[in-house]
């Protein structure tokens, strides 16, 4: 007797499908200006239009796409202000949170910093995009949860997508490998004005980069 076919909760549903698109963005396999079709992504998932419309919502609500029109729901294209608002919520917080970081972190979070950065540069020397997004972005994650201070881990965490698709647009590996391999020093160091100073211009220079990338043109750091 064949058991009975397990029925996956709407919740869920809806969680794989936000977390499926929202990747697909991030990584650029959904471009801006491409557009979100309920009916095609329920064929896609093999779901209800229910759970698509709510996970469209919620990549609405979290920055990602936009309603062009009530029939046309489209990946949103950011702007040269998108940008540097994001860039300026950075460098107030993870600048501040990387002084908190020299003076917390263990022996132990320090190898598991050093591990990521390892990472990086396999993934830097495979040029593995995705790879490279992925463990850079768990590189930060971890120094915010160095600092201790579960307030700021909460500011950060609903824009923690946007500055994720942000890093992406940022090809120019190798210089960001330099950059986080000079910020672990820093903070390593156990000295917080010198583990600030990295960090904002890590901050900076990504900033800059990020600019170049998507918009072609020269810009001054985001707090200028």
């Amino acid at each position: 007797m064949s058991s009975p076919t397990k029925i996956e909760p709407l919740g869920a549903v809806r969680e794989r499908v936000l977390a499926t698109l929202r990747q697909d963005i991030i990584a650029g396999r959904l471009q801006p200006g491409d557009r979100l079709v309920e009916r095609e992504l329920a064929e896609r998932f093999g779901v209800s239009r229910v759970p698509v419309r709510e996970a469209i919502r919620a990549l609405v609500a979290e920055g990602f796409v936009l309603f062009e029109s009530a029939r046309r729901t489209v990946v949103r294209r950011l702007t040269p202000t998108d940008v540097k608002e994001l860039f300026e919520l950075r460098e107030a917080l993870e600048v501040y949170a990387a002084g908190l970081a020299a003076s917390r972190a263990t022996p132990q979070a320090l190898a598991e910093l050093r591990e990521l950065l390892e990472s990086a540069a396999s993934a830097t020397q495979a040029g593995d995009a995705e790879a490279i997004t992925d463990v850079n972005t768990r590189f930060h994650d971890r120094i915010l949860a160095l600092a201790g201070n579960s307030l700021l881990i909460s500011v950060m965490e609903p824009v923690d997508g946007r500055l994720r698709w942000l890093t992406r647009q940022n090809e120019e590996w190798p210089q960001l490998l330099t950059e986080h391999q000079e910020l672990y020093d820093a903070i390593a160091s156990g000295d917080p004005d010198r583990a600030r100073a990295h960090a904002l211009s890590h901050v900076q220079a990504n900033y800059r980069s990020t600019v170049r990338h998507l918009f072609g043109t020269r810009s001054d750091h985001p707090s200028a």
